[in-house]
């Protein structure tokens, strides 16, 4: 366990170094874009498709294990919006919510941290969970969302929008290229896969300090922002439970389940898409939040939370659920 901290904790640290750089200025906010403009178009697509390429095409296109993630998190998804809405929330709030429940930081922070602890073995649980997340979950719980504005149009626009997101993002192209190059055996020219291999080696601290800048600035402009619901929401401890232990425990319920049935789902790829559910909440999820004009302040603060929680629960979960 000693271990395992003294390995996570520069990551940690790494977030923390983010927050506190944004939270007394040193970091300006309007820096934070370029942060992570350059994370998500340069440093993590290169980190996607180095693991996609290193990474055998059985283990990308693994089904039971696909199956497994996404009916954990169309559970998730079901279950934080029915606890939500009895709650009071309305359906933009609680689709947000239901989003940070079910999406963990597996990009940003997954990554580098469980590439440092687990190895190149965790590549293909870690790409199958981005993926499913970028493209069916967001997807989802966007158009749930839109129930809101109470117009059948609402849905169809916003399912529409959020297929364009899909296609404009560049990591599911990088999780498919480097699928490609896996299935084809493809190697790129020396002096290119350097390249890659910098901006990917870049990618790691530059990832955690802008989560930490993130947090901070989504927790300074809803604080300015004075948002009257958000010091009410009682439902935040809730969701921040259901994303660092539920989450992972029903992967490994529905994934043993499904072994009991017969399906071909291994053991040590299960545990380890478990490990990364056991990941705290998406640190992107505030600003889709924002954008839709919905409880941001309740949304960071749950990322926040399950951000700090896991300094503590997320080292445990390696100790557990490591093959």
């Amino acid at each position: 366990m000693q271990q395992i901290f003294l390995v996570t904790f520069p990551f940690f640290a790494l977030v923390l170094c983010g927050y506190f750089a944004a939270r007394f200025k040193i970091l300006q906010l309007e820096a934070i874009p370029g942060l992570n403009g350059f994370v998500l178009y340069f440093a993590l697509p290169c980190m996607l498709y180095r693991f996609g390429a290193s990474t055998p095409i059985d283990r990308l296109l693994d089904p039971g294990l696909f199956l497994t993630y996404l009916l954990t998190a169309l559970v998730m998804v079901g279950v934080t919006i029915a606890l939500t809405l009895r709650a009071g929330t309305g359906w933009k709030d609680g689709s947000f919510g239901a989003l940070v429940a079910a999406f963990p930081n597996s990009g940003f922070m997954g990554m580098p941290l469980l590439a440092a602890l687990i190895g190149p073995a965790v590549a293909g649980p870690l790409l199958i969970s981005i993926s499913t997340d970028m493209v069916i979950t967001s997807s989802l719980c966007v158009a749930l969302a839109s129930r809101s504005v109470g117009v059948s149009d609402g849905v169809r626009t916003s399912l529409s929008n959020a297929v364009k997101r899909v296609a404009v993002n560049p990591l599911p192209w990088a999780i498919l290229l480097g699928g490609a190059a896996s299935a084809t055996r493809f190697s790129l020219p020396g002096p290119l896969m350097d390249t890659v291999d910098m901006l990917a080696d870049s990618g790691s601290p530059t990832a955690l300090f802008t989560i930490g800048a993130v947090l901070a600035r989504s927790r300074m402009t809803t604080s300015s922002a004075g948002h009257a619901a958000t010091g009410r929401r009682f439902d935040i401890p809730a969701i921040v439970v259901l994303k660092l232990f539920v989450h992972p425990l029903l992967i490994l319920g529905i994934g043993y389940l499904a072994i009991a049935l017969g399906v071909g789902l291994e053991t040590a790829p299960l545990l380890l898409l478990a490990l990364v559910a056991s990941l705290p909440s998406a640190s992107n999820v505030p600003m889709l939040a924002e954008r839709f004009r919905a409880d941001t302040g309740r949304v960071a603060k749950i990322v926040l939370l399950s951000t700090a929680l896991s300094f503590l629960t997320f080292p445990l979960a390696v100790v557990l659920l490591s093959p």
